[in-house]
């Protein structure tokens, strides 16, 4: 009986060691590793706030018109910005990585913000009309028709003029963004090596992976008044996986 319940305990033993040793070995050879962030990633970077702030700086200056920046954030659709990054792990070679802001994106975020922003302001336009007795027609054509009397351009091209920084240059996203090099990712810590002209400038961030998705939190060791904190979170949603 004794020896029927060590053999029986043994068997056990035996089968759960076999069980953990193949389940290591799936984790080891199958699991996917959280420092493995290869494939094709996106980011959507939000700049409605800003444009709103900076639509709201400028159209609170038309003379005898109130407005608050809740009302002007009611006018300013949510804008976006699209970055694509990829990561290649090649056990081969070095690990890489490439990202860029795409300028499609841009230039219709552009369009949009602007096109909201026009609205504002005839709105605006309208109401001084109004208040200063004008009796003819404020519609949409008729206001197009004034501003281009006056300013001798349309509304489109005396915004663009006026008011140049409703939105962060493209110039100025590629600066924060764009670049390839090299990476590694340890506890938590993404670190990028972007090659430039010869010269290697290193930027690390804390991050967190949760599946499909990549969550740089901030930059470390970075200058407060380089980097503003308004520039994280940025999420990453892997695309397509690497083959």
């Amino acid at each position: 009986m004794k020896k029927t319940i060590k053999t029986a305990i043994l068997t056990l033993l035996l089968l759960t060691l076999t069980v953990s040793t193949a389940f290591l070995a799936y984790l080891h050879f199958f699991a996917s590793d959280g420092n493995d962030l290869s494939g094709e990633w996106t980011a959507e970077i939000d700049l409605t706030k800003q444009a709103a702030v900076s639509a709201y700086s400028w159209l609170q200056d038309i003379e005898g018109v109130s407005l608050s920046l809740e009302e002007t954030e009611a006018y300013i659709p949510e804008l976006t910005v699209r970055v694509d990054r990829s990561f290649a792990q090649n056990f081969e070679s070095s690990v890489t990585f490439y990202c860029s802001v795409s300028p499609e994106s841009y230039e219709a975020c552009l369009q949009t913000a602007y096109g909201a922003l026009r609205t504002a302001f005839h709105d605006l336009l309208a109401e001084r009309l109004h208040m200063a007795g004008y009796t003819g027609s404020t519609d949409e054509e008729a206001l197009e028709a004034l501003v281009v009397e006056t300013f001798g351009m349309s509304t489109e091209e005396y915004l663009a003029a006026s008011v140049p920084g409703l939105l962060p240059l493209f110039d100025t996203l590629q600066a924060r963004f764009d670049g390839g090099g090299t990476y590694e990712i340890t506890e938590g810590v993404l670190t990028r090596r972007f090659e430039e002209e010869g010269t290697v400038v290193t930027r690390t961030e804390t991050c967190i992976r949760q599946d499909c998705q990549l969550i740089l939190l901030e930059e470390t060791g970075a200058d407060s008044s380089v980097v503003s904190s308004d520039e994280y979170p940025v999420v990453y949603t892997l695309r397509q996986s690497a083959k």
